[in-house]
C-alpha cells in the first residue's frame, strides 16, 4: 500500500511539459520567477494543441528572449536584437507553408524593432509575433524601456517614470489593432491568466494557419530579479498593477472563416 500511495505521490509531482518543448534543455535558463518560461509554456501548449509541431518555425530576439534558441523541438532561428521580424518574415515569405512564429521582449519589439513590426503589420505579413512585456530592460540590468509603467522606478529612472520627461508607455497591441487589416488577429494576454493566453496563442497561430493575416499577442510577463520583488509582490505586480495600465483582452478579431 505504502508503495502505491508512493508512486501515485512521485506521478503527481511531475511537472507536465508541453510535447513540443526540449526537454533536454530544460529547467530552462531564465531566472527563477521569470514570466518568459510561462509564456513559452502556453505556447507549446498552443502547438501541441494545433497539432504543428513539424511546421513550427520559431525565431528569437537577443534580449531575454534569446534564452529561447533551445527551447523547443522545432526549427529554430535567432536574429539580431529587434530583427526577428523581419527574419521571420523573410522565412515564412520563401516558405510559406511554415507556420513562422517571432518571439521577443518589449524592447526587441517596441523600441529597435518597432519600424519592422510596425511595417510588417501594414503589410498583413502572414507571420504570428509574441511579445512578452515585463516593463523593463531585463538583461542589461533593468533599465526603462518602452513599456516601463508611469511612476516605476528602474536602473534609468530611479526616481520612478515621469510621463512629462519621458513619454507614455507604449501601447502595442492597440497601435498594432489600428494599422492592420480586418483579418489580423491582435490581442493582449498574461501570464497570470495562462488558459486565456494559451488560447490567444491558438487563434493567433490558426489565423496564419488559415493564411489570413498578421497576427499580435502581447503577454504581460514577470521579472522578480529587477523589480527586485518577492514571489508575492511580484504575482500583485503582474496581476493587478500592470492590467490596470496595460488592458488585457483580445482587439482585433477575425470575422469567422467562410466555409
Amino acid at each position: 500500500m505504502s508503495e502505491c500511495m508512493e508512486v501515485t505521490a512521485t506521478t503527481l509531482l511531475e511537472p507536465k511539459m508541453p510535447r513540443s518543448w526540449r526537454r533536454a534543455s530544460k529547467p530552462h535558463k531564465f531566472c527563477p520567477g521569470c514570466g518568459h518560461g510561462d509564456v513559452l509554456k502556453a505556447l507549446g501548449t498552443a502547438i501541441d494543441d494545433l497539432g504543428i509541431q513539424d511546421r513550427v518555425v520559431f525565431g528569437c530576439d537577443i534580449g531575454c528572449s534569446l534564452l529561447a534558441w533551445d527551447f523547443f523541438e522545432c526549427d529554430t532561428v535567432q536574429a539580431h536584437h529587434g530583427r526577428t521580424t523581419p527574419v521571420i518574415t523573410g522565412i515564412k515569405r520563401a516558405r510559406p507553408d511554415r507556420i513562422c512564429i517571432a518571439y521577443m521582449g518589449d524592447g526587441g519589439g517596441y523600441a529597435i524593432g518597432a519600424q519592422h513590426l510596425v511595417n510588417a503589420a501594414t503589410r498583413n505579413e502572414r507571420i504570428t509575433v509574441i511579445l512578452a512585456n515585463n516593463t523593463n530592460y531585463a538583461m542589461t540590468g533593468g533599465q526603462m524601456a518602452p513599456t516601463t509603467l508611469p511612476g516605476q522606478k528602474t536602473e534609468t529612472c530611479p526616481y520612478g517614470r515621469d510621463i512629462e520627461a519621458m513619454g507614455n508607455p507604449t501601447l502595442g497591441p492597440e497601435m498594432v489593432a489600428a494599422i492592420t487589416k480586418e483579418n489580423a488577429y491582435v490581442a493582449r494576454g498574461t501570464m497570470a491568466n495562462m488558459r486565456q493566453l494559451t488560447t490567444m496563442l491558438k487563434k493567433a497561430l490558426q489565423n496564419q494557419i488559415d493564411g489570413r493575416g498578421f497576427s499580435f499577442v502581447e503577454a504581460l510577463a514577470s521579472c522578480p530579479t529587477n523589480w527586485r520583488m518577492n514571489a508575492k509582490s511580484t504575482w500583485d505586480f503582474v496581476e493587478k498593477e500592470m492590467p490596470n495600465y496595460f488592458k488585457v483582452g483580445e482587439l482585433k478579431v477575425p470575422a469567422p472563416k467562410e466555409g
